[in-house]
């Protein structure tokens, strides 16, 4: 089992009687929190249409949190490039890299963030996705190259700024193309379980060394929720249930309180469904979150894992990666 790294996924979760500056405040309170415990990177989702998820403008979002903060990476998990114009995200992030150099990092995905009609709102064309993706990673890199300065359209800010890019997915499609463009991988194993092991093989059997990345670097997201006592762990787990539900059924409000028994709210068909695509989450007391950790990278053997945790009550969050950063120290002891 190789060592290996942990870092935050915040998607801005936005809880039923807290405003949108509450889930800011407290994406930043969580960063300074996990900063201080040495985690290595703080990265923030493209979501659109969403009452539940408040990082719509996620580059905007990045430098709120960069901007308090010291040393912990801020970066994007992801943008959803398709949305966008390569030259409008060079110049973004370019300016978070000039703000806070060395810290930024640029996390790309092809998904919409959000539903048909809102991606058609966003100006996508599905019909030519598949093509635009790889061509638009291309013209990132070109307008970060010290290269381009000749030519026509400049990035600036952004020319000639080391700014590392990841290529995130929930399907094998991503890890060809992570693995062809030479770039590291992260797989949204929080929400889309069932390709994992199978992307992580593809990418790595695949891999084409480049100027960027030498070799496979693995980044494996997935759902965590660690509390002093397993039972505690498990009923905080319910916040994180329900807003699968809320997905199953259409329902972006949100997110809610735990609860005592979650069969008083999911079918039976529900419950398998949810279950099943959260197969991965890690769910107990530090020594159960340890026995997990460890079975999930002697299973896996990534280089690194992006926890994101729906838990209700904000401070219980917070020592809920208190507890995974106490586990992964005594796993990699073990």
């Amino acid at each position: 089992m190789q060592n290996f790294e942990i870092s935050v996924l915040d998607l801005a979760p936005v809880k039923q009687e807290k405003t949108i500056h509450d889930t800011f405040q407290d994406s930043l309170s969580l960063a300074n929190h996990t900063e201080n415990l040495d985690y290595k990177r703080f990265w923030l989702a493209e979501h659109h249409n969403m009452e539940s998820i408040a990082s719509s403008a996620t580059s905007v979002l990045i430098g709120y949190i960069a901007n308090g903060t010291k040393k912990i990476r801020v970066g994007s998990g992801g943008i959803m490039l398709p949305n966008h114009s390569s030259l409008v995200i060079a110049e973004q992030f370019g300016t978070l890299e000039s703000l806070f150099p060395g810290r930024i990092d640029l996390g790309l995905g092809r998904a919409p963030g959000t539903d048909g009609l809102t991606a058609q709102a966003l100006g996508r064309n599905p019909a030519i996705i598949n093509q635009q993706f790889p061509r638009q990673i291309l013209e990132l890199q070109k307008y970060f190259s010290k290269e381009n300065r000749d030519a026509l359209v400049r990035a600036i800010p952004g020319e000639g700024l080391d700014i590392p890019l990841y290529i995130l997915g929930s399907s094998t499609d991503s890890a060809f193309l992570a693995a062809e463009f030479g770039l590291p991988y992260a797989f949204a194993g929080h929400f889309a379980p069932e390709q994992m092991e199978i992307a992580f093989n593809i990418y790595k059997q695949n891999f084409e060394p480049s100027e960027y990345c030498t070799e496979p670097y693995i980044i494996a997201c997935i759902n965590g929720v660690a509390a002093e006592t397993s039972e505690e762990a498990h009923k905080m787990s319910t916040t994180l249930f329900q807003a699968f539900i809320n997905i199953i059924r259409n329902d972006r409000k949100p997110f809610a309180p735990p609860v005592d028994d979650m069969d008083n709210i999911w079918s039976p068909m529900e419950k398998s469904m949810v279950l099943q695509k959260l197969r991965y989450t890690l769910i107990g007391d530090q020594s159960e979150i340890e026995e997990q950790l460890k079975s999930f990278q002697e299973k896996f053997n990534v280089n690194e894992m992006m926890i994101n945790s729906h838990i209700y009550d904000h401070q219980k969050r917070l020592d809920s990666y208190t507890i995974f950063r106490k586990a992964k120290d005594a796993v990699l002891k073990s």
